[in-house]
């Protein structure tokens, strides 16, 4: 192509290479293949669900009904059992902290031989796994949950617009599960912001921006994900022993600006409603809807990684799932979901914690806080890119904007075509109003796009 991403990388330090010996140790893990014990649970029907082309994947699913409810059976990938502690695959992946995806190729965590290979699972391929046993009852509640190592074999690989579509068995139920979810998601209060998301995609040889909208099947695979999470914590609680993802509930001012927001925005907030059940019922392509969307982001602020060994942390819950919460589901693209399942594991087998699994617990946050960080400017500074090179000869165009959040002299604004998040100039503007705006910078070198306020008669 002739835009590339080369500069953001060189901005942000990204490597271009694995380091020899970190590549030697994965390939002798392939030669050698997964260590442990493990069942033998290749009959299960499992599918996957990712974007397309994807071949890092992480999860497999298989759902089915039984006397009581459902039972869920969710396949992780066992990067534990490539992994030699401490040696140098673990060092530099506690560097990397997490995958990095850039428009023209990603920064991998663990070397594509096994995030995209061994360990990850592609279908027909038989992969080591932790191995997720759920069961619901008819509301979708868990009454159990159990997690063993295991060795899997993914039927179909498909993705979020046509994994219905395609009638599979494994996930015929995963409309019904998934709906009921996410009615047990806002009984809890669980906060779900529907923005769409800006993507980036190749358009011959050259990129272009698009909007991805959030679909029922995106928000239904999103819940079995949750559902494990959320058992995972339950476990590490009872063990005494683990890593949690947090969020503090919003304080009263917090919840009582929102409730402004939403007055000021013209949207109707019944008494004895929750912010929760306010969100889950508006249409997310309305532009006050976008706006109140926008604006909630400010209740979900704080969230972190916190470690406990013995006494339970004084925060134990993630505001914005309503319960106590862990990431165990992507150790092939995030580092601490690896710990967190070597804790289960052991927990669940009636085996002490490993000390090397213990040692590393405490130094997690701070490694995970730093990639975390490093992914939404890399992320950002794509976007920024992108929108710089589409606009680039459009200085001086006029566009309609939606304003999603409006400060003192300027407002975060979104267009529609171009899909496009940005600055505008501009005093008193209108949150949650569609306004027209010109635009007046786009800077390929620096990355920047701004607009300002036209003047209306």
């Amino acid at each position: 192509m002739d835009e590339d991403f080369a500069a953001v990388r060189a901005d942000f330090a990204l490597p271009d290479h694995y380091p020899p010996a970190a590549v030697a140790e994965a390939e002798q893990a392939v030669a050698r293949g997964p260590r442990f014990d493990r069942r033998d649970a290749t009959g299960i029907p499992f599918v996957t669900i990712d974007p397309p082309g994807a071949k890092d994947l992480d999860q497999a699913m298989a759902l089915e009904r039984t006397a009581t409810g459902y039972r869920v059976h969710y396949a992780i990938a066992d990067l534990g059992a490539f992994l030699d502690p401490d040696g140098a695959l673990d060092h530099e992946a506690r560097h990397r902290g997490q995958t990095l995806y850039l428009p023209d190729g990603k920064v991998p965590l663990h070397p594509p031989v096994l995030s995209e290979g061994t360990a990850s699972l592609l279908p027909g391929q038989d992969t080591a796994a932790a191995l997720w046993t759920i069961d619901l009852d008819h509301d979708g509640e868990p009454t159990g949950a159990h997690v063993e190592r295991a060795l899997v074999r993914s039927t179909a690989q498909l993705d979020y617009d046509s994994a219905l579509d395609r009638g599979h068995p494994a996930i015929e139920l995963l409309p019904e599960i998934g709906r009921l979810r996410r009615a047990s998601a806002i009984r809890r209060g669980a906060v779900e912001l529907q923005l769409p998301e800006q993507e980036v995609e190749p358009d011959g040889d050259r990129w272009r921006l698009a909007l991805r909208p959030r679909t029922e099947v995106d928000a239904w695979n999103a819940e079995i994900s949750l559902l494990t999470g959320m058992a995972a914590a339950k476990m590490m609680l009872d063990a005494g022993i683990g890593v949690l993802r947090t969020l503090p509930d919003p304080d009263d001012g917090a919840v009582e600006w929102f409730r402004r927001s939403a007055k000021a925005l013209g949207v109707d907030w019944p008494e004895g409603v929750g912010v929760a059940e306010l969100l889950s019922g508006l249409d997310p392509a309305r532009p006050e809807a976008m706006a109140l969307f926008m604006d909630a982001t400010r209740l979900l602020r704080g969230a972190g990684y916190t470690v406990f060994d013995g006494e339970p942390p004084a925060l134990t819950t993630h505001a914005g799932v309503a319960a106590a919460y862990a990431h165990v589901t992507a150790p092939l693209r995030r580092l601490v979901d690896r710990f967190a399942t070597e804790v289960c594991l052991a927990t669940c087998a009636g085996h002490p914690v490993p000390d090397w699994v213990r040692a590393a617990l405490p130094g997690l946050p701070a490694q995970m806080e730093a990639s975390d960080g490093l992914a939404a400017k890399v992320d950002r500074a794509c976007l920024d890119q992108v929108e710089a090179w589409v606009l680039g000869d459009r200085v001086g165009d006029g566009f309609d904007a939606v304003v999603l959040r409006a400060e003192a002299n300027s407002a975060e604004v979104f267009i529609a075509d171009p899909p496009v998040l940005a600055r505008c100039a501009g005093e008193g503007l209108p949150e949650g109003e569609t306004i027209r705006v010109r635009l007046t910078e786009a800077d390929r070198d620096r990355r920047r796009v701004s607009f300002e306020r036209v003047a209306t008669v």
